[in-house]
């Protein structure tokens, strides 16, 4: 990790009397600013602060470590670095993780456009659907779907996530289709483990509805339950952007359409603003200007 900024994070803290408080004057992620102290700590081979429910304290190495910090951080700041210019090509390499259905239908077209104007940057992107760790396994950028964002994270929004409620004509033809709500009861409702398994949120209007709904089929990949809708096996509850083609070539139909599923937003998650490489500023940049003109993300409730 680099040692002036751990050095910066260890004197904030100190300043600011506690983690929390350096986390916010940083605008970094308190899981990295406990992680630069860590890094910190190592380094010293010491324990730096006394950690106490109501404040912090410096230990004797600390005191020692502090005065070498800011004589650090001093020196830094009389060391002239070059500036790249605006027009400097970009290089490096950028570690990002998402789901498989947005890598899928969005960021791996997103990724050729970026990558083919900044062709010395280089991307490798992760395929996941949990919750990844960006200190510890070095991502980057996390691009997440989710209705409640954790207010620990540093997060930039990219657009609008909506989803429909759908089934395939097979299905229906064997099952009365669904006239109201409360008709989701007697159907086999297909449900993401992660969100909404139980309950499926619905607005019309100004009124919000919570149905509860079950099926024979659960699963952590929202592409397995669109595979299985697609098969005929049940009603799913899915992105836009995921059956947007489908619906249009009639190989699922759309149910309800005067109600509005609960909307989610796509975040780009990422450790700090302080020293941002500058291809991963410009790739955030892109993202939002991609998805804001991109025809599956245009709200389907105006």
């Amino acid at each position: 990790m680099d040692r002036l900024t751990a050095a910066q994070v260890f004197v904030t803290i100190v300043e600011r009397g506690s983690m929390i408080a350096a986390a916010d004057s940083l605008n970094m992620s308190r899981a990295m600013v406990s992680r630069y102290l860590a890094e910190m700590e190592h380094w010293a081979g010491a324990r730096l602060l006394h950690r106490t429910t109501r404040k912090l304290g410096l230990t004797g190495e600390g005191e020692k470590t502090l005065l070498r910090c800011r004589e650090l951080l001093a020196l830094s700041e009389d060391i002239r670095v070059e500036t790249p210019t605006a027009d400097a090509e970009l290089s490096g390499l950028l570690r990002l993780s998402c789901s498989q259905s947005l890598a899928q239908v969005a960021l791996g077209v997103a990724m050729a456009e970026f990558l083919q104007r900044y062709p010395k940057v280089a991307v490798d992107l992760q395929i996941s659907n949990r919750t990844v760790n960006l200190v510890e396994e070095r991502i980057d950028l996390a691009l997440r779907i989710t209705s409640v964002l954790d207010p620990n994270l540093i997060a930039r929004t990219l657009t609008r996530c909506e989803s429909i409620l759908c089934a395939a004509p097979a299905y229906l033809a064997r099952h009365s289709r669904p006239r109201r709500l409360a008709d989701l009861a007697i159907h086999n409702c297909l449900t993401y483990t992660y969100f909404g398994k139980s309950l499926w949120h619905f607005t019309q209007g100004q009124e919000k509805f919570s149905i509860p709904v079950n099926g024979n089929l659960s699963a952590n990949e929202s592409q397995v339950l669109l595979s299985a809708a697609l098969e005929a096996v049940g009603i799913t509850l899915q992105p836009r952007y995921a059956v947007a083609d489908y619906i249009a070539r009639g190989q699922l139909v759309r149910l309800l359409p005067e109600y509005y599923p609960q909307p989610m937003g796509i975040y780009g998650i990422y450790t700090t603003r302080r020293q941002m490489p500058p291809a991963l500023r410009l790739l955030i940049d892109f993202l939002h200007q991609w998805f804001a003109h991109n025809p599956y993300w245009q709200s389907i409730t105006q």
